[in-house]
């Protein structure tokens, strides 16, 4: 069993991540925590504790951070014309969950729990990186306890999604990531790289629906927004960002991976950017020597990613 505590700012994409990680067989969710991101940390701790009484997962929720990891960032303004007003595609979410929060910050949540798990727990981060950082910052040894962190953000050989060369969620506090990827743990970055080129048809999605019940339905209905926005880019579709890395746990022989360390630009016209020294490439003296070789996702099977996220969500 993969022990996951899951970072997440519900968020239309996280909504289905978090079913895929509920529903898995091998997947042992251990915790929830929430930051800000697509919309604020208070709606998106509602909208966990919402997901957690509709969907029935019994892993605590923490409330995570609300401002960024250097809190003289400016902030961007909610992503609403994409989540919707509420984050969850403006279905009818009630103000308030009769379900407690854990009393606990996210990242004293995740310093516990991975003490309490010495080598076990495996982080999936598909928002901001801010729990993370501050989780290293508190106690930094985690880092030589956590298994692996697995993070739906960066793009590294394609256009990024808020500028022409950052996406969302490493935009959203460059300081924060950058301090996790250069930290002494492995981690694996499945960005717009293979997350742009995994999307799943509204058609798809209503015959999930029909397969499975009211709770996939949910799902369904949360997202049809969402398919409206990707428009753009998606015939009647949308992309399945975290999704990708919530299948990763379970099913990294689908990704086609290079190695090495990597950076965050924060700051100037390429804020957020994330950039990759492969292994093996040779350049003078600079700013990635030293640092740890982590994992960068550059292939991904599609077709198999997105059937496996509908056999684990549907219960094939």
């Amino acid at each position: 069993m993969h022990k996951v505590i899951y970072d997440t700012d519900p968020g239309v994409d996280d909504a289905m991540a978090l079913l895929f990680l509920h529903r898995h067989p091998e997947i042992d969710l251990i915790g929830v925590t929430t930051i800000f991101g697509n919309a604020s940390v208070d709606t998106t701790t509602r909208n966990a504790l919402f997901l957690k009484r509709e969907w029935g997962f019994d892993c605590p929720v923490a409330r995570g951070a609300d401002v960024t990891f250097d809190p003289s960032r400016p902030e961007h303004g909610w992503p609403t014309h994409v989540h919707g007003i509420n984050g969850l595609g403006d279905i009818d979410v009630p103000e308030t969950i009769d379900l407690p929060a854990d009393p606990r910050p996210a990242y004293q949540f995740i310093i516990d729990t991975v003490r309490a798990n010495p080598g076990e727990v495996r982080l999936v981060a598909v928002g901001r990186m801010t729990n993370l950082a501050l989780a290293l910052k508190h106690d930094p040894e985690i880092a030589t306890l956590v298994k692996d962190v697995v993070i739906m953000g960066g793009a590294f050989y394609v256009p990024g999604n808020v500028s022409p060369v950052a996406e969302a969620n490493i935009y959203g506090d460059p300081e924060a990531a950058d301090a996790v990827m250069t930290a002494a743990w492995k981690v694996v970055l499945i960005g717009l790289d293979v997350t742009a080129i995994t999307t799943m048809s509204r058609s798809y999605l209503a015959d999930m629906a029909k397969a499975g019940g009211k709770d996939v339905q949910l799902l369904a209905d949360l997202s049809q927004s969402y398919i409206d926005f990707y428009k753009h880019a998606v015939e009647d579709g949308m992309m399945v960002h975290d999704s990708c890395a919530s299948a990763y746990i379970v099913a990294p022989e689908l990704f086609t991976t290079i190695t090495g360390a990597v950076r965050v630009v924060c700051g100037g016209i390429a804020d957020g950017q994330t950039i990759v020294k492969p292994d093996g490439r040779h350049f003078p003296p600079g700013q990635w020597d030293g640092l740890p070789s982590q994992t960068v996702c550059v292939g991904i099977e599609s077709e198999r990613v997105v059937d496996l996220i509908r056999d684990t969500i549907v219960g094939i």
